[in-house]
């Protein structure tokens, strides 16, 4: 999923967050506990406000980046971590946001934030194929997991790990198609997104033996299901429509992630106020 961020982070209250930091500036910025850090992200090409608590990012994400910098240095080679979560859960949001703090934070390796839904088949592709057993086209479930190119996918992470610097695709959702090559693959950390990285089936399974750390998001499905309606009524469908839609293909894709999924060495817990809650 493609992610840019063409505005920088900054408090609620007080001045831009600016340049790079270090962890005491960042703290001294953000005077208050309770000051939420919002940006402006462009999300496939959507602007969102997002919000995030400076309690999540001193306690959470700074954490985290670190750890993937220590790694990095240790192994001395490029690391892959791969961030899963169901549909709606702010995988992509979280994704772009780690991305800004690597490159804003003195001694911090610099993230790329990746999707892996570039890697959905094209839609001439799901319209002309049925799904497994039935008849019905893959369109009519897109964002399952069958509705994605695993073999390009896993190839793909396999040069990531290889520390090449390689073309990436990023899913338009304008277009509702991949577009080849949108992104490059450059830097000494990809952080990777995706609902199913961590799906414990056929395949799936082998794209954890590739990753370095990995990072789990969960939230309860009535969040999920209210998110997901509201995300397809923004791109276009009615009210009516996203819901059927919602039901029938992504809470059954929800579902899966939760059901069948391998162990992270990060879980998170998304609250309905979009804030995150670290996870024993």
């Amino acid at each position: 999923m493609a992610v840019q961020i063409p505005t920088g982070l900054r408090p609620h209250r007080g001045k831009a967050l600016g340049g790079r930091l270090s962890r005491g500036a960042m703290r001294d910025t953000l005077m208050q506990e309770v000051i939420d850090v919002r940006a402006t992200l462009m999300n496939s090409g959507r602007a969102v406000e997002a919000a995030f608590s400076d309690g999540n990012i001193e306690t959470i994400f700074l954490p985290l980046l670190e750890r993937l910098t220590a790694l990095r240095r240790q192994k001395g080679r490029r690391v892959l971590a791969l961030l899963a979560a169901p549909p709606a859960a702010g995988k992509s949001t979280l994704a772009a946001l780690l991305e800004k703090l690597s490159r804003e934070n003195d001694g911090l390796d610099a993230v790329t934030a990746l999707g892996m839904d570039g890697f959905h088949y094209p839609r001439s592709y799901l319209q002309c194929h049925a799904v497994p057993g039935g008849s019905a086209p893959l369109l009519s479930v897109k964002g399952a997991p069958e509705t994605f190119d695993l073999a390009r996918l896993r190839a793909a992470l396999a040069r990531v790990v290889a520390g090449e610097d390689c073309p990436w695709p990023a899913y338009d959702r304008t277009l509702h198609d991949p577009v080849e090559g949108a992104l490059r693959v450059t830097g000494p950390i990809a952080l990777v997104e995706g609902n199913y990285l961590l799906l414990d089936a056929d395949g799936w399974r082998e794209l954890r033996k590739l990753a370095d750390w990995t990072v789990a998001v969960e939230a309860e499905p009535a969040l999920l299901r209210s998110r997901l309606i509201a995300r397809h009524v923004a791109g276009g469908r009615s009210p009516e429509d996203a819901a059927a839609f919602v039901d029938r293909s992504d809470m059954a894709n929800a579902r899966l992630c939760r059901e069948h999924a391998l162990p992270a060495d990060l879980r998170l817990r998304l609250m309905p106020d979009g804030s995150f809650t670290k996870l024993a």
